[in-house]
């Protein structure tokens, strides 16, 4: 597997989920829907519910799923400090295979927040 948890995997996954899309694209729009009500600020901001995302996809052990929301946790905001104590609570809740997949969503997180240039002269932690 690649050493990049973040852009790798969503590069990877692209074209194999563009087909599956195309062969059942009510059902895309469908679960489309679902997932931009579900990540839609309201009482809780889209920053916090990103890293709920991220600590629930660390928690499937589902890299396309970390790699989505480590990206997206930081175009709303989130620090890999942020990210890292929500993985943090997976820790608690998934055991040792948390500290897995924990440590690829910290990479995927730190790839894109690098990439954002958010953190342009600053430590990411």
């Amino acid at each position: 597997m690649s050493s990049s948890f973040g852009e790798a995997v969503r590069e990877e996954l692209r074209p194999l989920t563009r087909e599956l899309r195309h062969a059942i694209p009510g059902v895309y729009q469908g679960y489309k829907e679902l997932h931009d009500a579900a990540l839609r600020a309201g009482v809780l901001d889209a920053k916090t519910k990103e890293l709920i995302a991220l600590a629930l996809a660390v928690s499937k052990q589902c890299d396309g799923c970390i790699a989505a929301h480590a990206h997206a946790a930081v175009q709303q905001g989130a620090t890999p400090k942020e990210a890292a104590e929500a993985i943090g609570v997976t820790f608690l809740m998934n055991g040792g295979p948390a500290t897995i997949y924990g440590a690829r969503a910290f990479s995927a997180v730190n790839e894109a927040y690098t990439a954002s240039g958010a953190g342009s002269g600053t430590s990411p932690h």
